[in-house]
């Protein structure tokens, strides 16, 4: 199964982009190298990739930037490093779109459980779906490999989280869910969020996609029991 997901990972230090690759490679993915931002997001334009190991302190664009940019038009998700373990660094890194943070100098081995861990999660039954999914004659599209989505043709930015909760109504289409089915079905049984949670993701998502998110069409309401999306 891992051979099926292409990682990306940019650092400008050689030895540690060698020995992060062969780790990945020797468990099974398929890995693409960049040493500088804008190399970085060249690939991610031009490939499909489903994780992306992105070192903070880059030449030319940094990480930040780069993963700014990368947010502004995918949910892919984002493992960050960096060498400084300032606790005001780590929350810089997730508030601008990381998913995960290492800090440097870190264990191999723990990179690749974490990659594992995280392409579980944001993978979680989307498989059998298509690649691209469009709705009412292209006004909402979902680019599953990418976690690109788009609204009447332009890119609009969901979060990780919010990424998994679509898909997973994308893939059961007419089927009702209940906050808790959402919640072990996206995240897991471990999930450490609360249920109400979902609520803000369905609202969030509702602004993104939806022309009025106050009359939904997409993903609707059933009272007393939970959401469900309806294709057209």
């Amino acid at each position: 199964m891992n051979n099926e997901f292409k990682i990306l990972v940019v650092d400008d230090e050689k030895n540690i982009v060698d020995v992060v690759k062969a780790y990945l490679e020797k468990d099974g993915f398929e890995v693409v190298t960049a040493s500088d931002g804008e190399a970085a997001l060249n690939i991610f334009n031009n490939e499909d990739i489903y994780l992306i190991v992105l070192d903070l302190m880059m030449p030319k664009i940094t990480g930040e930037e780069v993963c700014n940019r990368i947010r502004a038009t995918s949910s892919v998700p984002i493992i960050m490093l960096t060498a400084k373990a300032d606790e005001d660094e780590r929350i810089e890194g997730i508030s601008i779109g990381a998913d995960d943070y290492l800090t440097k100098p870190f264990s191999a081995r723990e990179l690749v459980v974490r990659v594992r861990a995280l392409l579980r999660r944001a993978y979680r039954d989307v498989a059998p779906m298509a690649d691209i999914l469009s709705f009412s004659k292209g006004d909402l599209e979902v680019n599953i490999k990418k976690m690109v989505v788009k609204k009447q043709g332009k890119a609009v930015s969901l979060t990780t989280n919010e990424f998994k909760v679509l898909t997973i109504l994308l893939a059961n289409p007419g089927q009702v869910f209940s906050r808790e089915q959402l919640v072990e079905k996206a995240f897991g049984m471990d999930y450490e969020g609360f249920d109400r949670t979902v609520d803000t993701y369905i609202k969030n998502i509702r602004h993104k996609i939806e022309d009025n998110p106050k009359e939904p069409t997409y993903i609707t309401t059933v009272y007393g029991m939970g959401y469900k999306f309806i294709p057209s």
